[in-house]
């Protein structure tokens, strides 16, 4: 079993984040889950999710899988993902706004999300960010750059269509799986390329 983080902010995109939970809780991982105040309203807006009843959500969602899923309240800053000394194999921000972006890539550490990215920072875990906006200006780009620099893997959700995606399911399993490559986690969640005819 391992231990990673999974961070939503307030961008669309909540489907990318609970199909990369699914496939680590389904694999037994142990998951710490964050999420922002504006990605509860996402999560309303693209899941019918009640935002008052932010822990039993994630239990009715994947309460049934083997692994071991910890949900931390944004403003928890006493949390274990907090410190340095807790060790976890990597950190996923997806979505991720460019704001929160930025805050990471300044140090910024105003809430739990931005704490546990600038701990992966520093101590060198693997940081995954999943930025959702478009078109990107210089200044979102500068700060990818910044961090890609610092070894942040940047990864945008851009679905691939060689393996001709029937559903828009498929197409949300091929960028969780890609984001699970970047955490080095094996999955089937997508076709690989094989070669060609």
């Amino acid at each position: 079993m391992k231990r990673f983080i999974v961070a939503m902010s307030g961008a669309s995109g909540a489907p990318y984040a609970l199909s990369v939970m699914e496939e680590l809780l389904r694999q037994g991982h142990e998951v710490h889950v964050i999420v922002t105040d504006a990605a509860w309203r996402v999560l309303l807006e693209e899941h019918d999710w009640e935002v008052v009843r932010r822990e039993q959500n994630f239990t009715e969602r994947f309460g049934h899988l083997s692994g071991k899923l910890i949900y931390h309240p944004i403003r928890d800053i006493g949390a274990s993902i907090a410190s340095g000394s807790f060790q976890v194999d990597g950190m996923v921000v997806v979505p991720c706004t460019m704001g929160t972006l930025a805050k990471i890539a300044s140090g910024i550490s105003s809430n739990l999300l931005e704490r546990a990215a600038d701990v992966m920072i520093k101590e060198r875990y693997p940081l995954i960010l999943v930025p959702r906006e478009t078109p990107l200006s210089s200044i979102h780009l500068e700060n990818m750059l910044k961090l890609s620099r610092l070894g942040v893997q940047i990864v945008p959700p851009m679905p691939g269509f060689y393996h001709r995606p029937s559903s828009l399911d498929e197409m949300v399993r091929f960028v969780s799986g890609k984001v699970l490559d970047q955490l080095r986690v094996a999955h089937q969640l997508y076709m690989r390329w094989e070669g060609g005819k």
